[in-house]
């Protein structure tokens, strides 16, 4: 057998049952990563050698050589055990230690300078940008909007099959109901176009495409945010549009942030960060922010508690009592 070719086929296995299990499209493709890494950094001519000193040595590899952060090494434990577990079928890596996270505060802005953020932004990357401001969405979780989650009769958005496959509703800010309505409107005509042009198809979730064939030429299942272009779908082999690439305005909001010269390392997830903290202080309760960001542990909530607290809010320096003085 030719030296490497062992290797995809195991790479395929594991994308094929991560599909199965129903893990999104982003952690398919980030575990089939680490498992090809792994692979090739083992050395090894079949699944049949590698074992546990192979990890050792290759997370050792990540934390020396490499120099990844603690979160990226246990995400690479992560897809090893998912590979070995459930695609070799073995315990070995079961119990295995993590990597410790050391305790970081969140970088979140203030509301100014989240508006000065978004004023540096133009058209639908303003919009996205400000959907995960306002309503406190992951940046995966705004660019796979449809046109049907926008309730604007009960003011609400709808996140469908967010991180943990978990749906919920988040409200839809007055400031941004005129904007949404008008992008609506945008995908209407780009949706109309497309279907005298022989297209208007999009991807559908799940089992959905084979139970309603129909469903997919919809307007209400179009994404709000499209791509400029169509694409060929991998599992259909049929073209449509899917939703603008996050890298897309993952680039626009650093060259924004750069240019309001604000120097904090300000990033898509910024907005989402922000958007807890403001809640908080404005004297929401942990669990109402908690069901808002969608997290499956209150403790990942807290973190956001204890930047709001630790910071003192409320509390007054010394330096600004009356009596001082210069």
């Amino acid at each position: 057998m030719r030296s490497g070719s062992w290797i995809e086929p195991l790479v395929g296995r594991t994308g094929v049952l991560l599909r199965v299990r129903g893990y999104s499209t982003r952690t398919q493709d980030t575990y089939c990563t680490w498992v090809r890494r792994f692979l090739e950094h083992s050395g090894a001519g079949s699944a049949d050698v590698v074992g546990p000193a192979h990890v050792a040595s290759f997370l050792k590899d990540l934390t020396e050589r490499a120099r990844l952060a603690p979160r990226t090494r246990n995400q690479a434990s992560s897809a090893l055990a998912f590979f070995f577990r459930d695609v070799l079928g073995r315990d070995e890596l079961e119990g295995m230690p993590r990597a410790k996270q050391p305790k970081k505060v969140p970088v979140v802005l203030s509301h100014r300078q989240a508006s000065k953020v978004l004023r540096e932004l133009g058209g639908k990357y303003r919009l996205i940008s400000a959907i995960m401001y306002g309503c406190g969405l992951r940046l995966s979780e705004a660019h796979q909007l449809r046109v049907k989650d926008v309730d604007f009769d009960l003011a609400q958005i709808a996140v469908r099959d967010g991180k943990g496959g978990r749906d919920r509703w988040v409200m839809l800010p007055d400031r941004l109901s005129s904007a949404l309505k008008r992008q609506v409107q945008r995908v209407k005509t780009i949706h109309a176009a497309d279907r005298k042009g022989g297209g208007g198809w999009v991807t559908l979730p799940h089992a959905l495409a084979r139970k309603d064939p129909n469903a997919s030429c919809e307007l209400g299942w179009q994404f709000l945010f499209p791509s400029s272009q169509w694409s060929e779908d991998p599992v259909t082999g049929r073209f449509g549009r899917y939703h603008l690439h996050p890298s897309a305005t993952q680039r626009a909001v650093k060259k924004a942030a750069r240019a309001t010269g604000i120097p904090k390392p300000i990033s898509c997830h910024t907005f989402r960060r922000s958007f807890a903290t403001q809640m908080l202080r404005a004297g929401y309760d942990a669990r109402t922010v908690q069901k808002l960001m969608g997290h499956r542990d209150i403790r990942t909530t807290m973190i956001y508690v204890e930047a709001v607290t630790d910071a003192g809010i409320g509390v007054r320096s010394p330096l600004d009592h009356a009596d001082w003085r210069d």
